[in-house]
């Protein structure tokens, strides 16, 4: 890596090559995990009192080998197949525009993601020669190439009285293009854009940030498939001090999410979840309303604080298996239902007097997803509890150093 800067210009580079083994246990290698990759990063910066920009490039090339399980036990890197083959290349651009009590922020990015997923043909304990494996790139059976394009522009406007305005708009352009004699994802184009305004109220006691937004995205498939989504939503958030330590915070919110292509249009294996996804064309729009509640305790030596939220979803998507198998995967399909999501995270951090340098933390999170049927909704996580101690070491040579050990436990999820 290299970088440098002067008054007004920076500018930074810096390059990787990585090449994995299998991973090995403590009785074998779990064959064909070994992964190569090579990394380039680059950014340049330009500031003044008027403007300031950043421009940074990233381009990625993997290699992915795909397990099957444990057979051929040895060190080599080249994957066997199946493996994929990943190029990404991303661009993206931070602006501001500093103007009279005002300011504009304009941030921009696109990214190319080339997949190539290559498939067996010879028995999994032959090892492969660097020709073959050239040879074996030819024969993608799996291609997709990925086009995105971001874009994020906001104004800030002067300061009127108590009142801190931003307007904004905020959209993207994804392009789905398939080459192999496989489809995963089928061609599409898919278009977002968001308008915002939001505005946060400076009052004596207490703060006040409300917040509207109108949403549309549309999905257009080359078979002829073609939807539209739309939604208005709002929030409201107060935050004050109910005495001189004790900080309490309540937001209330609705929020919107369209169905992404995969949720409406996959059908075939993936491999990086060893699962048969089936999209679902019928599915609508996401709809929720969410509040959240959160109260802290503050003085000198101890912290103590309480964070609790409901999130009551309209037409939730989720994934869930059906019991049937196809290509030796298991089936899972992207289902919709009505659903409610709650729970919350409690904890402490303590640093005692006289021993400032000491911190103990502690903490506790759930979540529980239940369907209005009653049924509890698949792939939610488990509570955790998370202990942690903190030292932290000021010593004439060491000024900002610390060390910590963290213990964290994940409980049995019952709720199946």
């Amino acid at each position: 890596g290299y970088k440098t800067s002067t008054e007004n210009f920076k500018f930074i580079i810096r390059g990787s090559l990585a090449k994995h083994a299998d991973y090995k246990t403590k009785n074998y290698r779990v064959t064909n995990t070994r992964f190569n990759e090579k990394d380039l990063k680059t950014a340049f910066g330009f500031q003044n009192s008027d403007f300031k920009t950043e421009f940074r490039y990233n381009v990625n090339s993997s290699e992915l080998g795909l397990t099957e399980g444990v057979e051929a036990q040895n060190t080599n890197r080249i994957p066997l197949l199946p493996y994929q083959k990943i190029n990404n290349h991303i661009f993206s651009s931070k602006s501001t525009l500093f103007l009279n009590n005002s300011k504009l922020d304009f941030n921009v990015g696109y990214t190319y993601n080339d997949r190539k997923e290559f498939e067996e043909h010879h028995d999994h304990d032959e090892e492969e020669t660097e020709e073959q494996h050239e040879e074996e790139a030819i024969e993608a059976a799996l291609h997709m190439k990925l086009k995105t394009f971001n874009y994020d522009v906001k104004y800030s406007l002067p300061e009127l009285g108590k009142f801190e305005t931003i307007i904004g708009v905020q959209g993207m352009n994804q392009t789905n293009t398939n080459y192999g004699e496989e489809l995963l994802i089928p061609n599409a184009t898919t278009n977002d854009v968001g308008i915002l305004a939001t505005s946060h109220i400076h009052f004596e006691k207490a703060d006040v940030q409300l917040g509207v937004r109108f949403d549309n995205r549309t999905i257009d498939l080359t078979e002829g498939f073609n939807k539209s989504f739309n939604s208005v939503n709002g929030a409201v958030g107060v935050k004050t001090n109910l005495t001189e330590n004790i900080v309490t915070r309540l937001n209330l919110a609705t929020g919107f999410r369209a169905p992404n292509l995969a949720e409406l249009a996959s059908d075939g294996t993936h491999e990086g979840t060893n699962r048969y996804e089936i999209g679902n064309s019928n599915l609508v729009s996401e709809q929720n309303f969410q509040s959240d509640l959160s109260l802290e305790f503050k003085n000198e030596h101890i912290e103590v604080f309480a964070n609790a939220f409901y999130n009551k979803v309209n037409n939730y998507i989720f994934l869930s298996p059906n019991g049937d198998v196809i290509d030796e995967d298991p089936v899972y399909v992207y289902l919709q239902e009505d659903a409610n999501l709650y729970g919350g995270e409690f904890g402490l951090h303590y640093h005692p007097h006289p021993l400032d340098w000491l911190h103990l933390e502690s903490s506790f999170e759930t979540v529980t997803g239940k369907q209005d049927n009653g049924d509890y909704l698949p792939l939610i996580p488990a509570n955790t509890i998370s202990n942690t101690i903190r030292v932290e070491l000021n010593t004439k040579r060491l000024t900002e150093g610390y060390a910590f050990v963290t213990y964290r436990t994940k409980l049995q999820q019952n709720n199946i």
